[in-house]
């Protein structure tokens, strides 16, 4: 069973430092960047698949030569076997188009797996687009915001559970072929009910742990050449979402007022919790 995991960088919003260019795009370069928060579920969704059926996780991100720190995030704090960057001059400044077609080259050279699992917006963009039209130019068939799932090895299917658009209780069971393309959505939770496979999970996590202490030596770099990809059709120039403006994120009013008490000073002290003493006597 192998399965694939896209992944992204996105501004650390926490260091208020995020820098765009003078026509609107974000310059990644320059700007703090941590692994997209949704993609951990679409990572937590392949490590519980690994438990149970065996087999290889990869992951893959395309961006510039600083998110090779994404993908060791990824193998240190979840899983993963070996790591893909997708990096070059000609990728950048792509929509979620030009990054779908950039992605597909890359899974395709990888060699089809079984499946690809994906977060289901990112922390900066939020369309939600990447992975569709990733699954659209793969031709494969696709369940978005999934909350459960398990594979049949032998049918060479997926079962998943999935909720309905709108209403985070209404859930529905759909069943595609292998392989296929996987959306996770935040209500996920792996389960390891059975103990072989909680001690399988223990062993996995120390395994990549260990890894991600050399995991330069995992990380495989492509770029549009390897992939074989036309610069004209990735990139600024294959991507057809053209950005009017930018709103700056605004910062918080710095309107509140702090008294520094020091810990020798018992009044001051006192002053403290006997405000706090006010909050917790209630609920």
């Amino acid at each position: 069973m192998h399965s694939i995991v896209l992944t992204k960088g996105v501004p650390d919003f926490r260091e208020g430092q995020v820098s765009f260019n003078e026509e609107g795009h974000l310059e990644r370069g320059k700007t703090p960047t941590v692994m997209n928060p949704n993609d951990k579920f679409a990572l937590e969704a392949a490590m519980q698949t690994k438990v149970r059926h065996g087999g290889r996780v990869s992951v893959m991100s395309m961006g510039p030569p600083g998110y090779q720190g994404i993908l060791i995030e990824a193998m240190r704090d979840v899983y993963a076997d070996d790591l893909y960057l997708l990096s070059d001059r000609e990728m950048a400044a792509s929509d979620t188009w030009a990054t779908a077609i950039t992605l597909s080259a890359g899974i395709e050279k990888l060699g089809e797996p079984d499946l690809i699992f994906a977060g289901f917006k990112t922390a900066d963009g939020e369309t939600g687009h990447t992975g569709p039209q990733t699954a659209w130019c793969l031709d494969w068939p696709m369940i978005t915001h999934v909350i459960a799932l398990d594979v049949d090895e032998e049918e060479k299917r997926v079962r998943a559970k999935r909720l309905v658009e709108g209403d985070i209780k209404e859930v529905e069971t759909v069943e595609v072929d292998l392989p296929a393309f996987i959306v996770m959505d935040p209500e996920f939770e792996p389960s390891y009910r059975r103990a072989e496979h909680r001690l399988v999970f223990k062993d996995l996590r120390q395994e990549t742990q260990k890894r991600a202490e050399n995991a330069e030596n995992a990380i495989t770099v492509w770029d549009h050449v390897a992939l074989n990809l036309d610069p004209n059709f990735i990139g600024l120039d294959g991507s057809p979402t053209i950005v009017s403006s930018v709103d700056p994120i605004p910062k918080a009013p710095a309107e509140r007022e702090a008294t520094m008490v020091e810990a020798t000073d018992m009044d001051g002290m006192k002053e403290v919790f006997d405000v706090m003493d006010a909050f917790a006597a209630g609920d």
